[in-house]
């Protein structure tokens, strides 16, 4: 079993969506090649590059990569038409069983928009296991500012100290870090493990079920006795 985090009693944890909840990368890819292709034409559509951003809101990976702003639209279509082939990576869905049952407070932290990650996780079925799914369109900066795992901690009623975030890219692992929660790195999908890993999180997991040794149980709160009573 691995070893607790140390010095964190843990109430809640937030989780990136794509690469740790749901193996949506084969959809992805597809649904980039078709916007690619509609929007700028003829040639090969630049996947691998763009999937070294993932973790990041779309139209920022447009910014970075110099491409057009209107590539979302189709993607986003495309992202919709092609959700039903999005699977749950194995195990993932015992995990939340099990946390849910702990007690903990679980919450989605997605670069996707908001309404596209809630529309996913209804789709698949396990929307029930989170409290709040945000997505990046949601927060006034996007990862990897620390913004939405904040604002996640703040709809949970958490403070950093209680919480962990689980994530499978780079600015997953800034963002929890910024937000001064424990920042786990997701090694079950497709993400490449050497700037993960170079980015010193404070676990790696190789398994969804390896969350589970890591996670302290949070003592109960003291209960809030008003004056004059």
């Amino acid at each position: 079993m691995a070893a607790e985090l140390p010095g964190r009693a843990t109430r809640a944890v937030v989780f990136d969506l794509d690469g740790v909840i749901v193996d949506s990368f084969d959809v992805m890819r597809r649904a980039f090649r078709i916007a690619y292709a509609e929007v700028v034409g003829d040639g090969p559509a630049p996947f691998e590059e763009y999937s070294k951003h993932l973790g990041r809101y779309f139209p920022d990976i447009m910014r970075i990569m110099g491409l057009p702003p209107e590539i979302e639209e189709p993607f986003v279509r495309e992202s919709y038409r092609l959700a039903g082939e999005v699977t749950v990576f194995p195990g993932v869905e015992a995990l939340l069983t099990e946390l849910n049952r702990r007690g903990l407070r679980l919450a989605v932290a997605t670069g996707k928009s908001g309404p596209r990650a809630r529309s996913l996780l209804t789709v698949l079925g396990i929307a029930g296991h989170f409290e709040h799914v945000i997505g990046s369109d949601e927060v006034p900066r996007p990862k990897p500012a620390p913004d939405i795992v904040e604002h996640a901690l703040d709809l949970l009623g958490v403070v950093p100290e209680e919480a962990v975030m689980v994530g499978d890219a780079v600015t997953d692992l800034q963002s929890a870090r910024g937000a001064g929660v424990g920042a786990i790195a997701a090694l079950w999908g497709e993400s490449d493990a050497e700037p993960l890993l170079a980015e010193g999180p404070d676990a790696v997991l190789r398994r969804p079920a390896d969350l589970l040794g890591l996670l302290a149980p949070a003592p109960p709160r003291a209960p809030v006795v008003s004056e004059g009573r």
